[in-house]
């Protein structure tokens, strides 16, 4: 009896895991209103954020590894023309507040970095993990007037990131 009510127990639990994983949103989903922690340890409300303006969200795996670095100073140097476009910038990943601060203040870093440690913002989301691992894969979401315009859920770059994300903007901005 014991075996059945643990293999009962394995097979729901499992059932659970691949039901709680949703599929990264879609363009046209609304955009998630949740809040979180920034590298300063402030909160930030998505929401108000959307309001300001075209927002990117970004998801990368690591602060301060090589492909989130160079995706990271992607923004950075192409910070001027993403703020000329009046595009706000939110970098997400499962690191603390301590690391995305010195993630940021290492490289210059001037946009907001999100500390989701606790992995409710990639939920929300619906980010891939990489296999076996606990990290977010890189995708990102472009939200425009409260609803996601633009995705780039597989082969998200690192060197030209921000070239990406401008070319999409300005084909969204012809419609």
């Amino acid at each position: 009896m014991k075996l059945r009510t643990l293999l009962a127990t394995l097979v729901s639990s499992v059932g659970l895991a691949v039901l709680a994983h949703a599929a990264p949103l879609a363009v046209g989903a609304a955009a998630p209103e949740i809040s979180a922690v920034d590298q300063d340890g402030k909160t930030v409300n998505f929401k108000d954020v959307y309001a300001k303006g075209p927002t990117l969200v970004y998801f990368y795996p690591k602060a301060d590894t090589p492909g989130c670095t160079k995706q990271g100073c992607s923004i950075r140097d192409s910070w001027a023309d993403l703020k000329k476009a009046g595009i706000q910038v939110i970098g997400v990943s499962e690191d603390k507040v301590e690391a995305q601060k010195a993630f940021a203040n290492k490289y210059n870093l001037p946009h907001t970095l999100i500390a989701d440690n606790d992995g409710k913002v990639a939920a929300a989301f619906g980010t891939d993990f990489i296999p076996n691992k606990p990290l977010t894969q890189r995708q990102s979401f472009l939200i425009k007037d409260g609803k996601v315009a633009w995705t780039m859920l597989k082969g998200t770059t690192t060197e030209t990131h921000a070239k990406d994300v401008m070319t999409a903007y300005e084909a969204l901005s012809k419609k």
